[in-house]
């Protein structure tokens, strides 16, 4: 990669931050182009050198989101339990430490326009649908109305970790006490997963 390409990445990275950082301050709506550029330490108008309008800078903000997290669901151990483990334990971390972006993921959800949201709402589906299949697997016997209601339970009360004070996610052993409880929530589908947990 040469050092244009470098520094063309660093920028991008840079407003992409910028952005996470003030959509979930001010809101999709509330954030301008200049107000973004002069976060990310660039002009309002060398924005467009890299992105089209603030439609294309969330989008690239969830597909990053959605690389990530979608990544995460291919199946690892040969375990079931150990997997879903796995998985509960990579959101925890990821939510942790991209509060900035899972909440902007959460609450710009319908600000994201055309072309884009066809495209994101699809990966969407599969995303949720990856989450039940990894549930099923540890709970083969369950329900498919029990399963897709662990997945949504599970991933709501992961993502809500974004809106935690700082403090309290500061505190010695907060994350790992998050992922107990989400990993006891499995308990009511007859998947007990806590006594492995790390």
């Amino acid at each position: 990669m040469t050092s244009a390409s470098v520094a063309r990445v660093d920028r991008e990275r840079r407003i992409l931050q910028a952005a996470a950082e003030l959509f979930r301050e001010k809101g999709f709506h509330g954030t301008g182009m200049d107000e973004l550029g002069t976060r990310a330490g660039l002009s309002g108008p060398a924005l467009y050198r890299h992105f089209g309008g603030k439609n294309e800078i969330l989008a690239a903000l969830f597909n990053e989101a959605m690389d990530e997290l979608v990544g995460a669901t291919a199946p690892v151990h040969a375990d079931p339990a150990a997997d879903l483990r796995r998985l509960v334990h990579h959101h925890v971390r990821f939510t942790v430490d991209h509060r900035a972006l899972v909440s902007v993921y959460q609450r710009e959800d319908r600000s994201l326009g055309d072309p884009w949201r066809k495209e994101f709402d699809r990966r969407r589906r599969r995303y949720v649908e990856r989450w039940e299949q990894a549930v099923a697997r540890a709970a083969p016997t369950a329900a498919a109305a029990d399963v897709a209601a662990a997945a949504q339970s599970c991933l709501g009360a992961v993502f809500s970790l974004a809106y935690w004070p700082s403090r309290t996610l500061r505190a010695p052993g907060a994350t790992e006490l998050a992922e107990r409880y989400v990993l006891r929530g499995f308990g009511a589908i007859g998947v007990e997963l806590v006594d492995q947990v790390r």
